[in-house]
């Protein structure tokens, strides 16, 4: 692919026109990404002026919950502009916490723009972001932001930033600087040398002296880089042969397409310096929507295909999907079909500008668009105007919540719009999960973090209106029993008419754990007839609901041996209560015993941290079962360990702190675990039952 650039300002020689782009802006918190694409709207003349996320006049980070606490919590979509050219930008969330929000729009980008800054601390939320580019083989350039800051050299800066990159950070930029300070750069594949300007387009500027020794050194290191995947390339630097612009510039398009390299550009979003270049970057070198498809296996066809990439239920509109149209055109009330079946209608086609919406006219593949009133489009889903459903292409990988929370209105008669805005929240933020545990009757919203529960409660109060109250989920506590009896459990009752009357004998013992509830009728000669058996097992299981500790039985075995019936005052009833007289009296007798649910916990984070997550298991009576290098994951450790359930609360906040920001753990039950002593009297007294 030949590319000739006539400067930063100047315009590409020739026509060249490819289609919309979509192109994800993605970085550690507090890099810059919304910040940079204020810049770029800026630049390209989609907003009058550069905001600032600080005073809340940017475009992004427009919800009252991202202004309010100064981080994006959810993706924002805006689209301009440039030398003829559409281009959407997805500003994805920085925070790990927020991070999967952005998992649906990266899918269908066709270049991710990853900012990073010259910080040590910030390398590993780097690298998470990095592998999970590369694993999903969405090409990328690394825009080095605030090198206004720093003062770090820029080859100092890769050496530190490389680890978190399985393929080289190729540097196509250097920076010029006057008294320690950043005043422009070289761009090292055109050989030109640029000056900023304070929001304007930078000025090409002679390169001559020092500044020409260092551009010609670092334009050898990069030409090397590319040589290793282009063998002519590789002849031409051996016979010193200048390689052409055409070559260079292709072989770093190719390569950055290919995920052999990663492209570093510099510059400083809060100032408009570099944007230009990158934009131009974008225009020229970053794929398009049939590139795209391609990569997501989207067959050739003549119907509209979109990806859904976001959800927003409007106070005004109702629901709505932003998407991209992956393939063919999208007109307003196409009927729309999705994995299980039509899905809807759409109903108005929306033009997304940050929080601002505007009708449009139809869209073509590549556009970003927004779909009204098609209820039942969900994020992630792919949707197609054709009579098949269409084939599914990013389906979301939801994580599971790290934090849990127990949820309920203040108001009782609030329970019905409760249930309805926590559909909506979930139906907006997927890893937002909603769930009720019929046991104990808690409706539970599980999340990524301390954060993410904050910015959701914060929306059911200022969207919705909801008073809520939370409180920590309660744990399921089980009992068993350690002893074994036989016990007679008798009912008699006279009244005028037919009385009551029910006797049966029950073996009751322990079982091995995780064993469950096994009854055994062992009745002979007829004793007790065998239509009032299921009666007796029903009385059996009610007991075991609620034992003798107050909390649910399990891993107990009971055996029917004998009995007696009268024929008049019989019933099921009286065998059900016989049986449960009986039971509760055998299960006091058998030695019952507190259990604790116990689970398996499986921690990632960085090397340096591991000790302190260590610390972090012996603290909460857990068991430390080993640790070990995380595969393909250099710096990282994983932790294994089985902690109680009632001591997990918290440890997402702890475990975040020690990591800045970047650990995080799966847990899955493993076992339940006897509790007696001291630890079990406080249970019980949390609980309001009475210990063993």
């Amino acid at each position: 692919m030949a590319i000739r650039d006539g400067g930063e300002a100047g315009a590409q020689a020739g026509p060249r026109k490819t289609g919309p782009k979509t192109v994800a802006l993605i970085g550690p918190l507090g890099s810059g990404k919304t910040t940079l694409m204020e810049a770029m709207l800026a630049r390209t003349g989609a907003i009058a002026r550069q905001g600032s996320v600080d005073d809340g006049t940017s475009v992004g980070d427009g919800a009252p919950e991202a202004r309010s606490h100064h981080m994006s919590v959810e993706l924002n979509v805006a689209e301009t502009g440039f030398m003829g050219e559409r281009i959407a930008l997805l500003d994805c969330p920085g925070s790990v916490e927020f991070q999967h929000e952005g998992d649906a729009a990266l899918a269908i980008a066709d270049c991710a723009i990853v900012v990073a800054e010259a910080d040590e601390k910030k390398v590993p939320a780097l690298q998470v972001i990095l592998r999970h580019l590369e694993d999903h083989g969405i090409p990328r350039i690394l825009f080095l932001n605030k090198i206004d800051k720093t003062a770090k050299g820029v080859q100092e800066t890769l050496a530190f930033l490389q680890p978190a990159s399985r393929v080289p950070l190729l540097l196509r930029h250097i920076p010029i600087r006057q008294h320690d300070i950043v005043t422009g750069f070289v761009d090292l594949a055109l050989e030109r040398a640029f000056l900023y300007r304070e929001q304007a387009p930078s000025e090409i500027v002679d390169l001559s002296g020092p500044e020409r020794v260092r551009e010609a050194e670092a334009r050898y290191a990069m030409l090397e880089r590319l040589a290793d995947y282009d063998d002519a390339l590789m002849e031409e630097l051996l016979e010193d042969v200048q390689p052409s612009r055409e070559r260079v510039f292709s072989d770093l398009v190719a390569d950055m397409r290919a995920g052999l390299l990663c492209p570093v550009m510099i510059g400083s979003a809060l100032h408009g310096h570099g944007v230009g270049r990158l934009l131009k970057a974008i225009r020229h070198e970053a794929p398009d929507v049939a590139d795209t498809a391609e990569r997501l296996g989207l067959p050739s066809g003549a119907d509209a295909v979109a990806q859904v990439i976001k959800t927003v239920h409007t106070g005004h509109a109702g629901k709505l999907s932003i998407a991209r149209v992956l393939r063919g055109n999208l007109s307003d009330g196409a009927e729309l079909n999705g994995p299980d079946g039509a899905v809807g209608r759409v109903s108005g086609l929306l033009r997304v500008i940050g929080q601002q919406m505007a009708k449009r006219e139809p869209a073509m593949a590549g556009e970003i668009v927004g779909l009204g009133k098609v209820d039942g489009a969900r994020t992630g889903m792919t949707l197609g105007t054709g009579k098949a459903a269409p084939p599914q292409l990013a389906p979301l990988a939801l994580p599971e919540p790290v934090i849990t929370l127990a949820i309920s209105p203040i108001e009782r008669r609030d329970d019905a719009k409760l249930s309805t805005a926590l559909a909506k929240l979930g139906d907006e933020t997927p890893t937002l999960q909603v769930s009720q545990d019929e046991e104990v009757g808690e409706i539970r919203i599980g999340g990524q973090g301390e954060m993410h529960l904050r910015v959701a409660l914060e929306r059911l109060a200022g969207r919705y209106g909801l008073a809520v109250e939370t409180k920590p989920p309660a744990i399921p506590y089980r009992e068993t029993i350690r002893g074994e009896t036989s016990v007679r459990g008798r009912h008699k009752k006279q009244s005028g008419g037919h009385g009551q009357f029910g006797d049966c004998v029950l073996e009751i013992r322990p079982t091995e754990r995780g064993a469950g509830f096994l009854f055994q009728d062992a009745i002979t000669g007829g004793v007790v007839p065998r239509n009032y058996i299921p009666a007796i097992e029903d009385g059996i299981r009610d007991v075991l609901r609620k034992g003798a500790l107050g909390f649910p039985v399990v891993d107990v075995a009971v055996r029917l041996v004998d009995g007696s019936y009268h024929s008049v005052d019989s019933s099921d009833q009286a065998f059900r209560t016989a049986a449960q007289v009986g039971m509760r009296e055998g299960l006091e007798r058998c030695r019952p015993v507190m259990l604790e649910p116990m689970l398996r916990v499986t921690a990632t984070v960085p090397s340096e941290a591991s000790p302190r997550v260590n610390m972090m298991v012996t603290q909460r009576r857990g068991q430390l079962l080993g640790f070990d290098a995380r595969p393909g994951w250099p710096g990282w450790d994983i932790v294994e360990a089985i902690i109680p359930e009632a001591e997990m609360s918290g440890l997402i906040v702890e475990l975040r702190s020690a990591t800045a920001g970047v650990g995080s753990y799966e847990s899955h039950f493993d076992h339940l675990a006897e509790v007696t002593g001291r630890l079990a009297e406080q249970i019980a007294e949390r609980s309001g039952v009475r210990a063993a």
